[in-house]
């Protein structure tokens, strides 16, 4: 979750502690109640006020932006940040969201079937080397496109999902897959909690690099629960209380989504990220910064 934004000075300080805690990317959700703020045009303020930090979409609800205006704004923001934007993109899932812009969530398949058409899109673009481009492609349509303005090299593409033909799409069209929950339901119900197993989480990798072939897209995993502590179950059962989940503590603890516990066991978990799946990175909520940062910078 993010806090609420409440002035220029306030996200130029909130910037800063991201990057003194040795992050090596900020990124800001599409979602209405996780995100109060609009991630492009946040990202574009952080960019004046750092020249490490990569700056990501984490992710953009591919229903809420044409996709091309979606390309020129991601553009744009390149431009602005020197290079350094990482544009994640999704299906859409929150069945929230939807009601509260007033855009009907149409069945799964369709919704894919336009994230597939935005990708196409970036991808001539890529190849265009930024422009024109001429695509008649589902969703699209477009005639003499250019990236506006010109950027030396496009942003970094993730694409995120946690069913199988999301994933699939990603492990084709992506630099970086990110590995998340089946939130086919619209909200984090069983179904999602089941798929945050370590198990799933076996299968979500496998396909992706069956998928991918000789390609080698970076993993991305999300955190969603993180804490130091000695009582890992007691620490745990209160996340799950707290989001209506339907598991054991024990079953929210084996989720390499879930980092709660002992400090020396936490760092042998972020070993197992990446010695067992091959996450390259991983990303955490704003709050569980100042447990995350200090795990992943000591090793």
């Amino acid at each position: 979750m993010m806090e609420p934004l409440t002035g220029a000075a306030q996200w130029r300080e909130r910037v800063r502690r991201v990057e003194d805690a040795g992050a090596t990317t900020l990124q800001v959700s599409d979602h209405f109640d996780r995100s109060p703020v609009s991630p492009l045009v946040a990202l574009a303020a952080a960019a004046q006020h750092t020249d490490r930090l990569r700056l990501g979409t984490l992710v953009l609800n591919n229903d809420f932006r044409r996709p091309a205006v979606l390309a020129k704004e991601a553009a744009s923001v390149q431009a602005l940040c020197d290079g350094r934007l990482e544009l994640g993109l999704g299906a859409g899932w929150m069945t929230d969201d939807y009601t509260v812009s007033g855009i009907v969530r149409e069945p799964a398949g369709r919704r894919i079937d336009r994230l597939a058409d935005t990708l196409a899109l970036l991808h001539a673009l890529r190849d265009s080397a930024g422009g024109p481009v001429d695509l008649e492609r589902g969703s699209v349509g477009v005639a003499a496109l250019r990236d506006v303005p010109a950027v030396p090299r496009p942003p970094t593409l993730l694409v995120g999902g946690g069913g199988p033909r999301v994933l699939g799409l990603a492990a084709t069209t992506a630099d970086v897959v990110g590995i998340n929950f089946d939130v086919r339901e619209g909200h984090v119900g069983g179904r999602a909690a089941r798929s945050a197993s370590a198990a799933a989480t076996d299968e979500k990798v496998a396909l992706v690099r069956r998928a991918a072939g000789d390609r080698r897209p970076v993993l991305h995993l999300m955190l969603y629960w993180a804490a130091v502590t000695e009582q890992p179950e007691e620490e745990a059962a209160r996340r799950i209380a707290a989001a209506g989940l339907e598991l054991e503590p024990a079953e929210l603890l084996a989720s390499p989504h879930c980092l709660i516990g002992p400090r020396s066991v936490l760092r042998e978990r972020l070993c197992e990220l990446r010695e067992r799946w091959g996450f390259g990175y991983v990303s955490c909520y704003e709050a569980d910064a100042g447990v995350v940062a200090p795990l992943v910078t000591a090793g």
